[in-house]
């Protein structure tokens, strides 16, 4: 039973997560992700690039009936993603250790696919990503890079509509008897839909 976040909608807190040295998805960011992705119930959802399994988690409960595939390429990513799907009892994550896009194609079709992370092969993840989603489809893609938003946008320029957010997030930090923000990267937030059907976004 998951006793650590008991309140319904996106946003669980960073610091309820088990991190170790892999990369998460931070929790502002998140929240938008996951809204754009419009998740519902009994949904296939990818997750590409998973990392600490933080969007796959909060996926999952947002997806209730469907199927979460994080797909991460690192023995100790997913490792931590079994252990935050442990830790917010949602059985119903399945982990892949892989590099995609080999490892994503032989996973159920997507109706939504969101990718934090491509290890520098997008062009072919994106090309799979086309080739399987199914109709209806979203896809939601975090970018820090302006190489990862470009790319994206190349990608993206005919057969579908999309949508950029560009994201800029400071945190509180205490300094002594003073506060203080913290700024962290931009990251652009794109959506897309509308591959081949009349799917509004």
């Amino acid at each position: 039973m998951n006793d650590f976040f008991l309140y319904k909608g996106p946003g669980i807190p960073d610091e309820l997560f088990i991190r170790g040295e892999v990369p998460m998805t931070r929790e502002e960011i998140r929240v938008i992700s996951l809204a754009k992705a419009r998740l519902g119930p009994g949904q296939v959802v990818w997750d590409v690039g998973s990392g600490t399994g933080s969007i796959a988690v909060e996926a999952a409960l947002l997806a209730p009936g469907g199927q979460v595939w994080a797909v991460e390429r690192s023995a100790g990513g997913c490792r931590l993603i079994r252990e935050n799907c442990s830790r917010f009892d949602v059985p119903e994550v399945r982990v892949v250790q892989g590099e995609a896009p080999g490892a994503l194609a032989d996973l159920p079709r997507p109706d939504r696919v969101i990718v934090g992370g491509s290890g520098g092969k997008l062009r072919e993840i994106l090309d799979l990503i086309r080739e399987k989603m199914l109709p209806g489809g979203r896809l939601v893609i975090n970018a820090v890079t302006l190489e990862t938003l470009t790319g994206t946008l190349d990608f993206l320029r005919a057969g579908c509509q999309c949508e950029i957010v560009q994201v800029a997030v400071s945190k509180s930090l205490q300094l002594g008897s003073s506060r203080v923000m913290k700024p962290y990267h931009p990251v652009y937030i794109i959506s897309a839909w509308g591959w081949g059907d009349d799917v509004g976004g």
